[in-house]
């Protein structure tokens, strides 16, 4: 029996990455899956493949009733709502602060942000009147630490996580938890482009030599912090920002360090003789 047996959700931002992966783990462990993305080329091949348990619909999260009619046809097919992950998004704005202009802010926080509140609005009805239910919502390392992300990416992913905490202090008595996923750097379209497969290996040799575990993020990794976040194995966790980053989000990995305080390599201690 799977970890999800018998629970429905709705994944936003389904149609490849992260999104896609965790649709796929969510079916292979007993769930039916609504898949939503903008492409719905990518969508429906998804959905396709996750066979009976996995259905399509166009959803563009910065519509307000774009999100409240996929929970109504998740509620209308399968008569229930379990999950609900907000994991819809892209890069945002880019340059510097003074070249962002009016509605390039307005898309970003639109899709990151507000795209977030909409999936929770409507999704806490339904899950109250069950008493029960799990709100996971992609956020990012970026949301807890600038200087490596694009000004709104970073504003907008830290709204995530304080949205997050409020929300689960409200739904809690209602059997909800409310949560939100860092990812760190991980090898996805959204983080390295359209490449090859080559170049993709390229990328993930660049960026895991930063990485204290040594590798960059797969897009499992973060279906499977999304199946704990969504399955009964988290029932006494809410108001949490996982962290899935292979570490980076706690510093330098050693060897690093040593090379940037030495400026030649590894540390040797320094053993007074007889020592």
């Amino acid at each position: 029996m799977g970890k999800l047996e018998g629970k429905v959700a709705v994944i936003t931002g389904a149609a490849s990455g992260m999104g896609a992966a965790t649709a796929r783990l969510f079916v292979s462990e007993g769930a039916r899956v609504l898949v939503t993305d903008m492409n719905e080329t990518k969508g429906q091949e998804v959905a396709e493949e996750l066979g009976p348990n996995g259905e399509f619909k166009k959803v563009d999260v910065s519509r307000e009733e774009d999100v409240a009619t996929a929970v109504d046809q998740v509620i209308s097919n399968w008569g229930q709502l379990d999950v609900i992950f907000n994991n819809a998004g892209f890069g945002g704005a880019r340059g510097p602060i003074e070249s962002i202009s009016e509605d390039d802010f307005d898309l970003t926080v639109d899709v990151l942000l507000k795209g977030v509140f909409f999936g929770m609005k409507h999704a806490a009805p339904v899950m109250k009147q069950q008493g029960s239910g799990s709100i996971i919502s992609t956020a990012s390392v970026a949301g807890l630490q600038a200087g490596e992300s694009p000004h709104l990416y970073t504003a907008t992913k830290a709204a995530v996580i304080h949205l997050t905490k409020s929300v689960a202090l409200e739904l809690g008595q209602q059997g909800i938890r409310v949560n939100a996923i860092c990812p760190g750097v991980v090898a996805t379209p959204l983080a390295h482009g359209p490449l090859d497969e080559e170049r993709r290996q390229k990328f993930r040799d660049r960026f895991g030599r930063h990485q204290p575990i040594g590798r960059v993020g797969e897009t499992d990794d973060i279906a499977q912090a999304a199946l704990f976040l969504a399955s009964d194995d988290s029932t006494f966790i809410t108001g949490t920002a996982m962290v899935v980053d292979g570490g980076a989000y706690a510093g330098r990995p050693w060897h690093r360090q040593s090379e940037l305080m030495t400026g030649q390599g590894p540390i040797k201690l320094y053993r007074p003789e007889g020592r």
